[in-house]
């Protein structure tokens, strides 16, 4: 074998390794719920075919109290805590 050829399956190999690696360690990184990283708000879910179909081991998600866009891993969501006004209750006659 060549060393051209040897030194280009070398380099191959560590560029895909590099690769692989960060995105495990960004994957981990990344919060397991649906809070915004920025300020931990919780955030909505946005439909984008191309990162859904290219990674959909992630949810696209946007953060409508900083703006933040981004990828969050699928996880438990935030109950919804919005309080309601009460109704108004008829007075008896």
């Amino acid at each position: 074998m060549s060393e051209g050829l040897l030194f280009l399956i070398v380099f191959s190999a560590i560029f895909i390794a590099r690769i692989v690696f960060a995105t495990m360690f960004f994957h981990a990184v990344l919060p397991n719920s649906d809070r915004c990283p920025e300020c931990d708000t919780p955030t909505l879910r946005v439909k984008s075919r191309g990162w859904n179909l290219l990674m959909p081991w992630f949810r696209t998600s946007w953060c409508y109290a900083c703006g933040w866009r981004g990828l969050l891993r699928h996880g438990h969501l935030t109950p919804d805590t919005t309080v309601l006004p009460k109704r108004e209750r008829s007075s008896p006659r």
